[in-house]
């Protein structure tokens, strides 16, 4: 059981989104939040002496996302972007226009990560993977679903990211849907030999075997920002856990595939919970 469970991981080749981690104030509260919320159970991955807390999410045993803590910054949930060298990418990436926040440094044997802003502010971090992966639990209720680059300028984002991490952007008639090229082949030999087959209908957006975000113009007021999704059974009792539990609801919104609500948790980082609805008939 322990050689399959080997041979079956997830992977994520470079440029793709691999993982997602949230700041928190009180680490404790956050468990309590998203153990409650999503079924999450956790386990202590900071190397003793730490100064804080790394706590990794477990969904049914398998990597869901971390808690990280106690932080005096923002509250918020951060992406991570997948590569194959960390400091060589840092390098590529602030030739293009990102900032460094902070340099490629070792997260234990887990692997190398950095911090980097996009010209227009939104963060987002980079992954060098040694003994993890990134996250082994998505799209599944209570598993990590998307991130959405949230962004006042869509053409400048496009053209940056395009330039970072070879992305392509797909103008559809709801949204634009980020493409990293391959990612749909890498998933076919690895976890889901099925992938095509299964989006084969002529619903499913061309391409979208690569798809690894979508790009989202900011609300008013809104800054840029990597935004986080999370795959949810049922949206309205998710809501109601949520209030439950000590979250604000910020919003909720019905399409043709999807229902979502937008929550604040205890602690202030915000997220989509989103329950798969696609069209009938």
């Amino acid at each position: 059981m322990e050689q399959q469970r080997e041979v079956t991981r997830r992977t994520y080749p470079s440029g793709v989104p691999c993982w997602v981690d949230t700041l928190q104030p009180d680490v404790e509260a956050a468990i309590d939040f998203y153990g409650g919320l999503f079924g999450w159970e956790f386990e202590d991955a900071a190397p003793s002496g730490a100064a804080g807390r790394y706590v990794i999410a477990k969904l049914d045993g398998q990597e869901a996302g971390a808690i990280a803590g106690p932080g005096t910054g923002v509250p918020a949930w951060h992406t991570y972007v997948s590569v194959e060298d960390a400091d060589a990418a840092a390098r590529h990436l602030l030739k293009v226009g990102a900032t460094l926040k902070s340099a490629p440094a070792d997260a234990g044997n887990g692997g190398v990560q950095a911090v980097l802003a996009d010209p227009e502010g939104a963060e987002f971090r980079i992954w060098q993977a040694r003994e993890r992966p990134g996250a082994q639990a998505v799209n599944v209720p209570g598993g990590w679903n998307f991130s959405d680059l949230h962004t006042t300028d869509t053409e400048a984002a496009a053209a940056f990211y395009t330039r970072a991490f070879d992305w392509q952007f797909d103008h559809l008639d709801f949204g634009t849907m980020i493409r990293r090229p391959g990612y749909g082949d890498h998933l076919e030999a690895t976890v889901d030999p099925n992938i095509r087959v299964r989006q084969s209908g002529d619903a499913v957006p061309r391409g979208f075997e690569d798809a690894v975000a979508w790009l989202v113009p900011a609300a008013p007021g809104e800054r840029p920002q990597w935004h986080v999704t999370f795959t949810v059974a049922d949206r309205d009792s998710t809501a109601k856990d949520a209030e439950r539990l000590g979250a604000r609801i910020l919003g909720q919104d019905d399409t043709e595939w999807t229902r979502t609500v937008l929550i604040r948790d205890p602690g202030g980082a915000v997220f989509t919970a989103s329950q798969f609805t696609p069209p009938t008939g």
